[in-house]
């Protein structure tokens, strides 16, 4: 998220003091706040169980946020794939200063890899059904030029790519990122609930979304 995104995410309250009313807005100021427990970009690191009570303690005079805020924060953050993917067995806890609070349980890891999977599993389904309609739609007869029309020139063929499985992806692995009419090799950095941070061979990086990634 921007900046100017989270800026437009806040309002003035009676004494001038912006409060945040947006989850995404509320995990940035985290980020701000406590870099060394949030992350914006990259593989996210488990969290000190309880944490949410030392984070409304360290924040309760912070007019900005709520508890009913942190915690819906918190819950998104927590579900996040980048959060659910770094829960993996051996990992450690982290407080909100970044200190070593436990290494993750088997029965966490467990939990946390079921999670991940079934997003994985319902985002893949989603993808799936919004290629079918799609693809179905390509399919329909084009109508035939009205001969009182000047007629067009034929559009350039599309580039024909192959639906990449997204339960498969990891930091690692090679994908193709539609750009117009061309297909870009890239190498995925990270996955994301909706899509990918990858990097171009030229060595751009960007975030894209899940529907301009082909195998």
């Amino acid at each position: 998220m921007t900046d100017s995104q989270v800026e437009a995410q806040v309002e003035n309250n009676a004494e001038g003091v912006q409060k945040l009313t947006d989850t995404k807005a509320i995990i940035a100021y985290l980020v701000e706040k406590f870099p060394l427990c949030f992350i914006a970009e990259g593989e996210a690191k488990p969290l000190k169980i309880g944490l949410f009570q030392d984070l409304a303690e360290a924040l309760k005079d912070d007019e900005r946020v709520s508890k009913t805020q942190l915690r819906q924060a918190l819950r998104q953050y927590t579900s996040n794939w980048r959060y659910l993917h770094g829960c993996r067995e051996g990992a450690e806890r982290v407080d909100l200063y970044g200190n070593p609070a436990g290494v993750l349980d088997a029965e966490h890891v467990s939990h946390a890899a079921q999670q991940l999977a079934e997003a994985k599993a319902k985002f893949a389904e989603k993808r799936k059904a919004e290629l079918a309609t799609k693809k179905a739609q390509q399919k329909r007869p084009a109508r035939k030029p009205n001969a009182n029309q000047t007629t067009r020139k034929p559009k350039a063929p599309q580039v024909k790519l192959s639906a990449v499985d997204f339960t498969t992806l990891s930091a690692g692995s090679k994908v193709k990122v539609k750009v117009a009419e061309q297909a870009k090799n890239a190498t995925v950095l990270n996955v994301e609930k909706d899509g990918a941070r990858v990097e171009l061979e030229n060595g751009l990086v960007m975030t894209v979304t899940a529907d301009r990634l082909f195998a």
